[in-house]
């Protein structure tokens, strides 16, 4: 069911990702399409202004162009957002329009923008009727509007992906929001159900105590029974208010570390610094902490598979302090280094890959902290660290 809904949603994101890209193609089409009518408008207006400015040259005086017709010279000049160079044959200007003076009046960057207008449009030759030795000459570009439609297809594509972007991350953040209330109401109605068997359990432990029972056992079951009641207020905590006090590092860890310590196999050594080195202090939930070291050194034990040593170490500096959880196992590849902390990952046969992404959001989401694995070698083993913010005693 899992792998059908995954393939459901991979298939709708490629449905949108082709809606977008065919929206895309269907806008720069249909804008290209209008550029290029559009183009082809200014090109017959260029040619109409040549005509225009022939029948203006009948009214030649003295060698210039004098328009005796007020509205050819508006054509020419004035009702058209076209720049454009008119020159002799000697490619001195005569007129222009739309074409900044720095230009004009700059023999070198007005030779390269009228081969630049060459290149955008081929120039039209205006013969004078008097002589065939003199001539002038049009040099035209693409107009504002033109430039526009150019670029408005790849401004309307941008759009889109944004627009795609956003919804998707909108979609990503209401769908994880979704999947947090799920696992906060599993969480708190776990702690819920336990209740009732634990309460139960406590009572049958005073019972046996009262018997001529091996008291030995009874305060192991204790012991276990203690730890379970943790578990089920760590539960409970979950999607709560976590208040954050300070607490003594070493202390905090050794006790999972020294309850760890009675339940793992023969073969499996488990060392710990922590009781002595100086205490180093942090504001922490020692519950939900306790939860993180213990998923850690679990996590160690399975990859050791019966056999191999844990090393639990803190150290510190003037700023945090960190712990570190060492074994011997099989390793991690380098590329899985932090996709072991996605929820669902696992590389075991059974279990939900939910424990190492529990641990991350307990100490980030929680502490302010970082937790990330910092060496592993395959068949040599790994090592993660923890890294919270160090205080003071005041």
């Amino acid at each position: 069911m899992k792998i059908r809904r995954d393939l459901f949603s991979f298939r709708n994101r490629v449905v949108v990702i082709v809606v977008g890209i065919l929206l895309g193609a269907l806008s720069l089409l249909y804008t290209n399409n209008m550029a290029q009518r559009l183009k082809e408008k200014e090109q017959h207006d260029v040619a109409l202004w040549a005509h225009a400015m022939e029948r203006v040259n009948r009214d030649v005086l003295g060698g210039t162009i004098q328009a005796t017709d007020p509205l050819v010279e508006d054509l020419i000049s004035n009702n058209n957002n076209i720049p454009f160079i008119i020159t002799n044959e000697n490619l001195e200007v005569i007129k222009s329009h739309l074409i900044p003076d720095k230009i004009i009046d700059h023999p070198d960057r007005l030779r390269r923008y009228i081969y630049k207008l060459s290149e955008e449009n081929t120039p039209l030759t205006v013969k004078l009727w008097w002589t065939n030795d003199h001539y002038h000459i049009i040099f035209y570009g693409k107009s504002a509007l033109l430039k526009s439609l150019y670029y408005f297809p790849y401004i309307q594509i941008l759009v889109i992906a944004a627009f795609m972007a956003l919804g998707f991350i909108a979609f990503r953040s209401s769908k994880h929001d979704e999947q947090n209330r799920v696992w906060i109401g599993l969480a708190k109605e776990t702690a819920h159900q336990l209740g009732t068997p634990t309460s139960s359990l406590l009572g049958w432990i005073e019972y046996l105590r009262s018997q001529p029972v091996d008291q030995g056992a009874v305060e192991e079951m204790q012991k276990d029974l203690t730890h379970l009641m943790k578990i089920v207020d760590r539960f409970s905590k979950i999607g709560s208010e976590t208040p954050l006090t300070p607490a003594n590092i070493n202390e905090v860890v050794g006790e999972s570390v020294m309850y760890f310590r009675k339940r793992i196999p023969r073969n499996v050594t488990l060392d710990y610094n922590g009781l002595a080195i100086a205490p180093v202090q942090a504001n922490i939930n020692a519950a939900l902490f306790e939860w993180v070291v213990e998923n850690l050194m679990k996590n160690s034990l399975d990859a050791l598979q019966g056999h191999g040593a844990i090393d639990v170490r803190i150290s510190s500096d003037d700023r945090h302090v960190m712990i570190d959880v060492r074994d011997t196992g099989k390793g991690i590849p380098k590329g899985n280094w932090k996709r072991i902390f996605e929820p669902g990952f696992t590389t075991k046969t059974r279990g939900w890959g939910l424990g190492l992404s529990l641990s991350r959001r307990i100490v980030e989401e929680y502490h302010q902290g970082k937790i990330a694995v910092i060496d592993s070698e395959m068949g040599k083993g790994t090592t993660i660290r923890i890294t919270l913010k160090r205080i003071f005693e005041g």
